[in-house]
Order: structure tokens, then sequence, then C-alpha cells
């Protein structure tokens, strides 16, 4: 199993950035593509963007588009989740996951997660 190990949470006001990071010590890194997804107290947990294992192709959600990168630094066995922009809305923990399989929206084709990290933005 992957262990994945997010940071890069905190507090931020509206309009402001945080970048996530999620590590593993796996070697097979760029064998895996990766997620972020988030959830927020009372909600589901949502798709917020997605990378292929070389950096080539890239998802996002709407509500994201245009305001968040998502990128990976395969030599450092790490994902990034650049968040610009930040609303209210945005407030969730974030949790990152991989799959063997395919670049993919859906949460449940992630084999592994992260323990996830809380990022609140205030208004």
């Amino acid at each position: 199993q992957v262990q994945l190990v997010e940071s890069g949470g905190g507090l931020v006001q509206a309009g402001g950035s945080l970048r996530l990071s999620c590590a593993t010590s796996r070697r097979t890194f760029s064998n895996y593509f990766m997620g972020w997804f988030r959830q927020a107290p009372g909600k589901e947990r949502e798709f917020v963007a997605a990378i292929s294992r070389f950096g080539r192709s890239t998802r996002y959600a709407d509500s994201v588009k245009g305001r968040f990168t998502i990128s990976r630094d395969n030599a450092k066995n790490t994902v990034y989740l650049q968040m610009n922009s930040l609303q209210s809305e945005d407030t969730a923990v974030y949790y990152c996951a991989s799959n063997l399989m395919q670049l993919t929206t859906a949460s449940s084709e992630y084999a592994d997660w992260g323990q996830g990290t809380q990022v609140t933005v205030s208004s």
C-alpha cells in the first residue's frame, strides 16, 4: 500500500493562496496517477484535480478551474496543489490519492489515500 502524506494546509483569508503537497516514499511514484479530493463538513467527498503519470494531462473540477493548479515532481515523489483566489467554499479537508489505472475524477478508482490536511478560508 502506498503511504501518502499531505501538508501545507492552514488558515487563509479569502482571496489568498496556499500550496498543498503530498509526498510518498514509494520509488515507483511515476507509475501512479494522482488526484486531490476534498470534503467539507456535512458534505460528501468531491473531486478537485487529477494529474497523469508524467504531468502531461490534468483534470479539474469546474469549481476550481482557473484558480487551482495540480502539478507533480516525480524526482521528489510529490504532487502539489496550488490554490489561488481561495473562497470560503473551498474550506474542507483536502486529501491526495493515487491509482495505477487511469486519469479519473472518480474517487472509487483511487486505492490509496492520505490522512488529509485542513484548509480553512475566512471571509
